[in-house]
Order: C-alpha cells, then structure tokens, then sequence
C-alpha cells in the first residue's frame, strides 16, 4: 500500500483560495504578528488548514529559492582528537540552535586532501566552511575561498590574514614558564608538536620568551618538534632525555604528547615531579586522570564562537578573530 503523498504548498493556497505566496510567508513566519503577509484571521485559517493537512515545509525547494542549504562544512586533522571532538560539538551544537546541520570530515592535516574534502563539501552547497586543521604552510585553501569570497572561520589554529577563533596560546605558554621558574625549575624541555601549527608556534614562543625574559640561557631550554598525539610525545621526549641530563621541567603543548612523555620518563624510572616537573595543554580529562598540570583552553567556547562568526559573516559582516582566555590548572605533576 502506497503512502498517501504529502500536501503540497500550491495544495494549501488553492483550498483556501489565496495566493501561494501569501500561504509561503505565513508558514515561515507563523509568529509574525505584525499582520504583514496577511490579516490575523487570514494567518489563523492557514496555520489550522497546514496543521489539519499534515503539511511539512520542504528544506530543499525551499533552499533552491533562497541559494541557501542551511548546511555547514567542518573540516578537522582527526575527529578522534578530544580537542577537535570537543570543538566540533561546540559547532554543532551553535548551528543546531540556529537552524543549521554540520557536516564533519577529516583531512589528516594533509594540503591534497583538505583540498578534496573542501570542494566534495562545495558540491554539496555548503553554506559555509570551519577549519580546524589550519597551517602556515598550507595557505592555499583559504587564499583560493577568498578569491571566491566564500565565507569560512578557522578555529583552534590561526593563520594570517583569516578570521579565526583560538585560545590565546602565547598567553598560555607564559602562565607555564611562571609556574614552572615559580616551582624553582632552571632548565627545561619543550616538546613543541607540530611544526607549521599555530598551536605549536604560539605556546612554544610564549614558553620560551617568558623564560628568556627571566635569563634563563638558550642552552637551557631543549625544543623537539613532532605531532600531538601520545606515539610523538614519547618520541619527543626520548630525544629530549638523549641529548644529555634530563630537564627539571618539560612542557609538552598537548596533554596527550605529555602522557607520552609521562611513559618515556616512567620507563627511565623517574619520579614526577621529583626529579622532573611534567606538563602539558588544554586540560583535557584525561589530564585530570593522571593529575596532569595544564594550561585549559575553552575548547567548546571556540566551536560556539566559531559557528556564531561565520554567521556573521553569512549576514554580510566582517568580524574580527578572537582570543580566548586560557587558564593554568595546577596538579601533582608539577607542584
């Protein structure tokens, strides 16, 4: 047995006898009470007529007459990262309350497939694009969604001359170099991530100048560069502790890099913080598990202010980036 077929919008009009475009405007604004589209009586037999008939809007025809899919594309290194994951429900949750669905793919920090996913997205007619998954040496992307004046945010990463939301990571870098000379600690490693990333740049300058800034000499603070995850963090830190006697401190600018680097200094049989002060970035909940000290980035803020700026720009405005405020969350590991 077929399914009856739905009710159409010219189905309405013609049963009550008015213009299709009259019954089209009610529908869309049925709390419009400035009697603009019709009188208050003609508004109330539409609205009971719709609700009688089972009529049900169609997103697509409606999106085809406004250019609009009320679809928005993010993109991210990994999803299975907390961070992007915790970022990414931010987005989600901003575009579900302003009538938008998100559409999530991982490019694996890689140039080609950003690429990819970013024109799969655009066939799709997404109206707007998040990146969380930004470089400074991979700029084409954006610079070719500005030569189409195609709106998109960057979030978690910055770049130049892109509208982003990030966490204030120099700012971050310097609340660890004052805890760490605070605790006493003179000598230090750096366990930097990913070169290429904002994330990377900014919380490694803002350690480091801060402690130059306190005399602490160049040959006293180690820096080695690999990914994020806990695999390079161990990495990191292996390389860290063969370059000669291990640092009193080391800042890892991810918690799970620091858990990798818990696990190179455990397998030496070194005490934290006893013989080295361990730490790391974005206060994720494994950080508290393993009473981790970290520098907390608002991490769903970013998505929420993420989605909210695109939105602006949708609108026709011009925002600006933003900067969130980190907070330094001190525990065992450090104190």
């Amino acid at each position: 047995m077929q399914s009856p077929r739905p009710v159409t919008l010219k189905a309405l009009a013609q049963e009550l006898g008015l213009n299709a475009s009259t019954v089209s405007r009610v529908l869309k604004d049925p709390t419009d009470e400035s009697g603009r589209w019709a009188s208050p009586g003609t508004a109330a037999r539409i609205l009971e007529l719709a609700d009688q008939r089972g009529y049900r809007r169609n997103p697509h025809a409606a999106s085809l007459r406004t250019a609009r899919s009320n679809m928005i594309g993010v993109i991210v290194p990994r999803l299975q990262d907390y961070v992007l994951a915790t970022i990414y429900e931010g987005i989600d949750q901003a575009a579900s309350a302003r009538g938008y669905f998100t559409m999530v793919s991982n490019s694996l920090d890689d140039e080609d497939a950003r690429r990819v996913k970013v024109e799969r997205l655009l066939e799709q007619r997404v109206d707007g694009l998040i990146f969380g998954d930004a470089r400074f040496d991979q700029m084409s992307v954006f610079e070719e969604l500005d030569r189409r004046d195609f709106p998109h945010v960057l979030v978690s990463r910055r770049v130049p001359n892109q509208v982003s939301v990030t966490c204030d990571d120099v700012r971050g870098g310097q609340l660890m170099a004052d805890h760490l000379w605070d605790q006493g600690r003179r000598t230090f490693g750096v366990i930097a991530g990913r070169a290429g990333t904002s994330t990377s740049h900014d919380r490694t300058g803002g350690f480091v100048d801060r402690l130059r800034e306190r005399g602490v000499p160049e040959t006293d603070i180690r820096v080695v560069h690999g990914g994020f995850d806990t695999a390079a963090g161990r990495i990191a830190a292996d390389e860290l502790l063969s370059r000669g006697d291990a640092p009193e401190a080391i800042f890892a600018t991810n918690d799970f890099a620091a858990i990798g680097a818990l696990g190179a200094l455990q397998a030496r049989g070194m005490r934290i913080p006893d013989d080295v002060a361990l730490c790391g970035y974005n206060d994720t909940p494994l950080a508290a598990g393993v009473n981790l000290t970290s520098v907390g980035s608002p991490m769903h803020e970013m998505g929420v202010r993420g989605l909210e700026l695109l939105c602006e720009m949708l609108g026709g405005a011009r925002p600006e980036s933003e900067l969130l405020t980190p907070t330094l969350v001190i525990r065992a590991s450090t104190a």
